[in-house]
This record gives structure tokens, sequence and C-alpha cells, in this order.
């Protein structure tokens, strides 16, 4: 007697479904190329304009996030109810960084006098001090109106002052 494997036209047929090991592989090479492409990038001189640099980082990483998505996590095979799940919450995480982006960003524009002797000083870099005169880390949201605000509120009150900073 012969024993008959019922799941093997089951197998078969998912395997056909979701494209095979080929189709995995070029979603591989398609994942090593982006990844080289944001490390050019990020080496590159488009990183002087940082908001260019960081745009086109961003736009190569949602590409790569989108091929886990769609392949790995199998959602291009799946019946259409993902997208009730998918679009709302989409919609929802844009509608959330657009609401809080301004408040971070702004955050220091209404501070008071006593506000300001209990923050935190700004970042400031000194331009002799940084690699060719270019600054490679984040940019602060402080504008030089807050910076000068920041420095007036620390000389009037001695108690933020540097050496009790020290301590």
């Amino acid at each position: 007697m012969v024993a008959h494997d019922s799941h093997a036209p089951e197998e078969q047929a998912h395997a056909q479904h979701h494209g095979g090991l080929g189709k995995y592989i070029a979603v591989f090479v398609a994942l090593c190329a982006l990844t080289a492409l944001s490390f050019a990038v990020a080496n590159s001189s488009l990183m002087q304009t940082p908001a260019a640099g960081w745009a086109i980082m961003m736009a190569v990483s949602s590409a790569k996030a989108l091929l886990v998505i769609a392949f790995f996590m199998h959602l291009i095979w799946e019946a259409n109810w993902k997208y009730v799940l998918t679009i709302p919450a989409s919609i929802m995480a844009c509608f959330l960084v657009f609401m809080l982006v301004p408040d971070i960003g702004l955050r220091t524009r209404h501070y008071s006098q006593e506000r300001w002797r209990q923050a935190a000083r700004p970042i400031t870099f000194k331009r002799s001090a940084m690699h060719g005169g270019v600054h490679h880390g984040p940019q602060l949201p402080y504008s030089p109106a807050d910076v000068q605000r920041a420095r007036q509120a620390a000389e009037s009150d001695p108690s933020h002052s540097e050496e009790s900073h020290a301590q």
C-alpha cells in the first residue's frame, strides 16, 4: 500500500500562488540595492542640503519597508480586507505626524522668561570644531531669536551659570 500525501497539491498551489523562491531572491536583491543607494546618498554631497538628502533617504527607506511588508509578510497575496485595516491606520498615523510636528517645532515660541530660565540651554556648535565646517547631526528647531532669548535669560539669572551646570 502506497502512502498518499494529501497536502502535496496544496503546497504546490501555495508556492505557485506566492511566486516561489525566484521572487524572494529578486526582493532580496532589490533590498540590497536600495540599501546601497541610501548609503551612497548618506555619503554624497546631497547631505550638504540636509532636506534633500533626508528626503531621498526617507523615500528609499519607505520603499524598503513596502517591499518587506508586501512580500515577506505576504500582504501582497492577502484578500482585500487588508485595506480596511491599513488605510485608516495610515491616515491616522499621517494625521498624528502633521498635528505633532508643529507642536514640537514651535514649542519655544511662547516661552516666558521663567520658562527660559528653567529650560535646558540650546546646543550650539562651533564651526571650527566641526568636520570641514559641515554639521552632520540633526538640525535643532531653535530659531536665532530663541537662542538670543535663552542667552539673555541665562545672563540675567546667576543660578543659570556654567558653574551651576558643572555640579
